[in-house]
């Protein structure tokens, strides 16, 4: 049977039909649970004001909770001619409970739905993020603290430069994720607000009481203004795409690094063969096609920004179809950014590093710099030991001292490892996630 909440005695062209929705219903299936949870605390409000008897309302979440098991299995479909989630999920309760399941709509429009429903999934997804990219960050903790001692070349312009060492660039990388997670928990933050009872965006004559699904449903506070609310549609999305747009720059930066280190010119790096995949012409052949999967895949998030930026450009207030086709591009980039940091973890935590590179004499100059801070600090002026140094290094008399002391918070002798990860923890601690799960678990009736 076609459902649609806001057919009356006329029908659509079907061409029309089949543009207008689009992919809506594919996509809708990302939002299944969420539009169950909203849909809960939106009738536990309304029977607070007297719009739902008080015997109607543990029917109706009774049956909202077997349509959210049924999502969490993965079982829940959105039915030929079923025009999207919402539909759907009125549809079951209208075949299990008659009428009863029709009043789940009042005081609300598919707009402040949606709405709850994209806030709902993004907090989640971005609580998944941030798990995942505390997951890569331990591995290269782990990995810096493991190698800090190991020497590698550190480069300027692709020219050889200065020493580094793996502790370093390990920890480089660990700490560039400790201010992704900054953009993270902004992201959260601003996601983490209720526009339910917004309606379409102009309130409703219905006496809502909004405070109440905000609590019910473990949101920090609300978007107060119900204007800004429907505003806030793309607003939201691009807010949490230039976090994830952040992460994913770190992550292809990184793998565009081990790509070039686990090549035989540079042999910095060595990743395990099952990690790696092959040539159908040349059997020697052993690629980072993970690597390069990863830094495309996470090149392609760092455009999601623009996407959504270009799709709501110009838009004046109110409600417009252009929003959704944002959830095309949104939707997805959480699972594709999750793989990505997934796969990454799984290739640091047993990727090894070359502890011999500096036995190749072509990295000596690299020491140059060593040499004439040590000219300077024994009185010589600065520009004079430079001139030295690198008179040596064209006459080939420069012989490196590889015996190298740097103590300076951050270098080489003093990592800061343990106050890097005091900042992640720090800002981990910031999210209060618990305030968000709480209240869910307790809607669900699991506590």
């Amino acid at each position: 049977m076609a459902q649609k909440l806001w057919e009356k005695n006329f029908e659509v062209n079907k061409e029309i039909e089949r543009f207008t929705v689009g992919r809506d219903r594919e996509m809708d299936l990302y939002l299944a649970k969420y539009d169950v949870l909203g849909s809960m605390a939106h009738i536990t409000m309304l029977e607070s004001i007297g719009l739902l008897d008080k015997e109607e309302l543990p029917l109706l979440l009774s049956e909202l909770r077997k349509i959210y098991a049924q999502a969490e299995r993965g079982e829940f479909v959105i039915e030929e001619g079923v025009e999207d989630v919402h539909s759907q999920v009125e549809l079951q309760l209208t075949r299990k409970l008659g009428d009863m399941g029709k009043k789940i709509h009042s005081g609300r429009s598919r707009n402040d739905q949606v709405l709850v429903d994209l806030k709902l999934f993004t907090r989640h997804e971005l609580k998944r993020i941030v798990d995942d990219v505390k997951l890569l960050f331990d591995e290269l903790i782990a990995k810096s603290n493991q190698y800090k001692d190991v020497l590698m070349p550190g480069y300027t312009h692709l020219q050889i430069a200065m020493p580094s060492s793996f502790g370093l660039w390990f920890g480089a990388y660990a700490e560039s994720f400790t201010d992704d997670m900054l953009f993270l928990q902004a992201a959260y933050k601003m996601t983490n607000r209720n526009p339910l009872g917004s309606a379409a965006g102009y309130g409703s004559s219905f006496p809502l009481n909004r405070q109440l699904t905000t609590d019910l449903l473990g949101f920090d506070t609300m978007d107060y203004n119900v204007v800004y609310a429907q505003m806030g549609r793309g607003k939201m999305e691009r807010n949490v795409a230039f976090a994830l747009a952040t992460v994913a720059g770190t992550l292809a930066k990184m793998a565009f690094d081990a790509c070039l280190f686990n090549s035989q010119n540079f042999s910095f790096v060595h990743l395990p063969k099952e990690c790696t995949t092959g040539s159908s012409i040349m059997p020697h052949k052993k690629n980072p096609d993970v690597f390069e999967l990863i830094r495309a895949k996470c090149n392609k998030i760092q455009g999601l920004p623009g996407q959504v930026m270009l799709i709501m450009n110009n838009l004046p207030v109110g409600y417009f179809r252009d929003l959704q086709i944002i959830k095309e591009v949104f939707l997805p980039a959480f699972d594709e950014l999750s793989d990505c940091l997934h796969m990454a973890a799984y290739i640091i935590n047993r990727m090894s590093v070359n502890e011999h590179i500096l036995d190749n004499p072509m990295y000596e100059p690299m020491f140059s710099v060593e040499e004439v801070n040590k000219l300077a600090a024994n009185g010589m002026p600065f520009r004079d030991a430079y001139k030295k140094v690198g008179l040596d290094i064209e006459s080939g008399a420069f012989h490196a001292d590889k015996n190298i002391h740097h103590t300076h918070e951050g270098s080489i002798g003093n990592l800061c490892n343990d106050r890097i990860e005091k900042l992640m923890n720090n800002t981990l601690y910031g999210f209060s996630f618990e305030r968000m799960e709480q209240a869910e678990r307790k809607l669900l009736g699991y506590e």
